[in-house]
């Protein structure tokens, strides 16, 4: 089975759902959607790109923080793989140089790393204000030696997004770092709204989990909140049902004057796929409840996984299927200049998932191929 046709039930290419259609698999990829053939062999559920996230922290028991090594990525990219998400953005958070010039290292070893994007730098260059669970110890100006870590990644051609607070980062350092082609990500930031279409003007095009660690929006001052919801850049959301509420999801996604700007990223952090608690800077962080509690009895990242998120936001939230699976697929993809990681066209089986009724991952498409393969040899 070399060179056939897949038809499911209904099958999303990565910005629009189809009946009525099929994959051609031809060597492991696939390699043309259309009119479902008579010979075409049947699958029940949702064929869907397998999801992508620009915001993982750690998985399988490991935080990146503590572990920034090519084995390091490796055991937190095949945690989520588990869960259906293929491809991730592995993030360091704010620490000490060293500590983020690690990570860039063990980031450009990875590279040949199936499903692995490049990185994400969350800090350190951020508000103290609104640094969350980030050590405040670590937090400081933009330095040299970040932009060097960012350029010479760039030079390289890995992706990488940075997250920052513009009132605290020179527009000019902005306009530099969006010059190498870096995705400059507004967040944990008390800016005002003056401040956050400044920082855009000078070419940042994302914001970092919307209203988590940024001025809110009130009526006569827009803060961070507003002004990224009334932008058209990108802005990542995590919708675990603890850190924003279900209802301000579903406002912030039908708020935005341009369609397709929301991600949902997980923000995931090392109980993913592994134990239920991690060390952050020498305390531990322990899962309760579903929550992931810090030393100061404060969220400290979260436990959920793209897939859970998918299913949150269509039956939770009410958004449509297409929209919540373009957030989690092609609309993260787009962000990072990466189309061809959030379609279905082109992608290897193992990176195509299955989704069953309720919109759970059922299986991988590799899967559910061996499972045909194998039920026709007992044949």
């Amino acid at each position: 089975m070399t060179d056939h046709w897949i038809a499911p039930d209904r099958l999303f290419d990565g910005h629009s759902i189809q009946s009525g259609a099929a994959v051609r698999v031809k060597d492991g990829l696939v390699a043309e959607i259309g009119p479902a053939p008579a010979e075409a062999v049947k699958v029940k559920g949702l064929l869907t790109p397998g999801y992508v996230d620009l915001q993982v922290n750690g998985g399988g028991g490991v935080f990146l923080n503590e572990t920034p090594t090519r084995e390091g990525i490796s055991t937190i990219a095949d945690a989520h793989r588990r869960f259906g998400t293929v491809a991730i953005l592995p993030t360091v958070i704010t620490d000490a140089p060293d500590v983020l010039e690690d990570a860039a290292n063990a980031t450009i070893a990875a590279q040949g790393l199936h499903g692995i994007l490049g990185l994400h730098i969350e800090g350190p260059h951020i508000s103290r204000e609104r640094r969350g669970t980030h050590a405040a110890t670590h937090v400081r100006p933009f330095d040299d030696r970040t932009m060097a870590v960012v350029t010479h990644l760039r030079d390289i051609n890995i992706p990488v997004m940075i997250t920052l607070a513009p009132e605290v980062t020179p527009l000019k350092t902005i306009a530099k770092l969006a010059e190498t082609g870096a995705v400059v990500s507004i967040g944990h930031s008390n800016a005002t709204a003056e401040q956050v279409n400044e920082a855009i003007e000078a070419g940042a095009t994302c914001a970092t989990h919307l209203f988590n660690a940024m001025s809110p929006m009130t009526s006569r001052a827009p803060g961070v909140v507003g002004a990224v919801i009334n932008s058209t850049i990108y802005s990542g959301i995590i919708c675990d049902g603890h850190h924003v509420a279900n209802s301000m999801v579903g406002l912030a996604v039908r708020g935005r004057p341009q369609a397709d700007r929301m991600i949902l990223v997980s923000d995931s952090m090392a109980t993913v796929g592994g134990p239920d608690h991690f060390n952050l800077y020498g305390h531990e962080v322990v899962l309760k409840n579903g929550r992931l509690i810090n030393k100061e009895g404060s969220l400290a990242g979260a436990h959920v996984t793209q897939a859970e998120g998918v299913q949150r936001l269509i039956h939770k939230v009410g958004l449509s299927e297409e929209v919540a699976l373009r957030m989690a697929t092609s609309t993260p993809a787009a962000c990072m200049g990466l189309p061809q990681v959030g379609v279905l066209e082109g992608r290897r089986t193992d990176d195509v998932l299955l989704l069953d009724a309720d919109h759970a991952v059922d299986s991988t498409l590799a899967e559910a191929l061996l499972s045909i393969k194998t039920a026709n040899v007992a044949q």
